[in-house]
């Protein structure tokens, strides 16, 4: 029987257990994951718990209940860009690409605007971190991204201030700093007209049409621990998926 770590609670150490499953592969898209009664007499627990664990993988985007038959693994649409630099980041220690650079363009404290103030749950305290960033290539602009940081995030990882680079990438040092650990993310993505300034940092034209990416990252606790806005470029793509037909 799979054993519960006593720092979190037991739904999360079960729902971040069926979690690890699906993202290794052993849990595929379609697969029934374990009932309400089969998660409360593996784990020791009682149904509410199994339920909420069950609850949490839906929220994260991970599973979904079908009325009168049971819980499946959905087909998992990510972002692929933003998976692909966390897990760069964390093998070889840099997050971009030879021939990729960041130009920090802004970094420090901001009042948070509504959405990003909404994004990391910020009510009283609306000050935080932003850090900007357009990343390039011998292309030109790939994008054009601000990560924003809540004020205690911020307080505790200084160099988020600085617009010098961060080697090991944000979000990794981000986590080294505050001992949290990302562990999903939700993504939310439009196509609108760009601003002028986003128009000017990308090299288009003004009105240019442009892809707009909201991310957020959960901690093990599921808090939010960095809120992300991309904007991407028309000729630009912002994440591809190979899927099959039948």
């Amino acid at each position: 029987m799979p054993q519960i770590e006593e720092a979190q609670p037991k739904y999360l150490q079960i729902a971040h257990y069926i979690r690890d499953q699906i993202l290794r592969g052993d849990l595929r898209p379609g697969d029934e994951v374990p009932s309400e009664r089969q998660l409360a007499a593996d784990w020791k627990v009682s149904r509410p718990t199994a339920a909420r664990s069950l609850e949490a993988l839906s929220h994260q985007g991970l599973v979904e209940k079908r009325q009168g038959s049971g819980t499946y693994v959905r087909s998992l649409e990510v972002n692929r860009r933003a998976r692909e630099l966390y897990g760069r980041a964390r093998q070889t220690g840099k997050i971009y690409t030879p021939g990729e650079y960041a130009v920090i363009t802004s970094a420090g404290w901001l009042e948070a605007p509504d959405y990003v103030a909404e994004a990391l749950g910020l009510v009283k305290d609306r000050r935080a971190v932003h850090r900007r960033r357009v990343t390039n290539n011998q292309d030109g602009p790939i994008n054009l991204s601000t990560s924003w940081f809540a004020a205690d995030v911020g307080q505790r990882a200084p160099k988020l201030t600085d617009p010098g680079r961060i080697q090991e990438g944000t979000l990794m040092y981000v986590e080294r700093m505050t001992g949290r650990q990302g562990s999903y993310a939700e993504d939310r993505m439009c196509a609108r007209s760009a601003t002028d300034e986003e128009a000017a940092d990308l090299r288009l034209v003004p009105g240019s049409a442009v892809l707009i990416i909201h991310h957020v990252v959960f901690d093990l606790q599921d808090r939010p621990l960095e809120f992300a806005e991309a904007t991407y470029p028309p000729h630009r793509w912002a994440f591809e998926q190979g899927y099959p037909l039948t």
